[in-house]
């Protein structure tokens, strides 16, 4: 069980996992900042144009609302009482949010793939005297 132990822990604090995680904690912020972007900045402008619309109220009730239920016929308020939808315009909202969190990963990935090749290589270390003295005496050795 030690082993099991030491062997995890080994896993754990390697640079990649680390890594990994940081990246999971960042994306999970970031896709928080594209979904409010979505819904609060995107989707009312779309639902301007197209005379006020309401995306995520776009769905087909697919079993029965019960007897006792008196609220409103919104997707929030059918969702909470248990009424199963078929929400086709939460999914349309949703599939907006992925595809504009695509198109920045893609516009990210591609300046980084940018810089990275506007990066002049490192020169190569100067050879020491010694090498270099060195490399004319084998070769000298070569000649004679």
């Amino acid at each position: 069980m030690n082993a099991f132990f030491k062997e995890f822990k080994e896993f754990a604090v390697k640079g990649s996992v680390i890594d990994l995680a940081v990246g999971v904690i960042i994306g999970a912020a970031f896709g928080k900042i594209v979904d409010s972007l979505v819904r609060d900045l995107v989707m009312p402008i779309i639902s301007r144009f197209f005379g006020g619309l309401d995306f995520t109220n776009w769905f087909f009730v697919l079993g029965k609302i019960p007897e006792s239920y008196d609220g409103p016929t919104t997707y929030e308020a059918l969702t909470k009482a248990g009424v199963p939808l078929f929400a086709y315009g939460n999914f349309i909202t949703i599939l907006i949010n992925f595809i504009i969190l695509a198109i920045i990963i893609f516009l990210m990935v591609r300046q980084i793939n940018r810089i990275k090749r506007e990066t002049p290589p490192a020169e190569p270390p100067l050879t020491p005297e010694e090498v270099l003295l060195l490399r004319e005496i084998r070769d000298s050795l070569k000649k004679s």
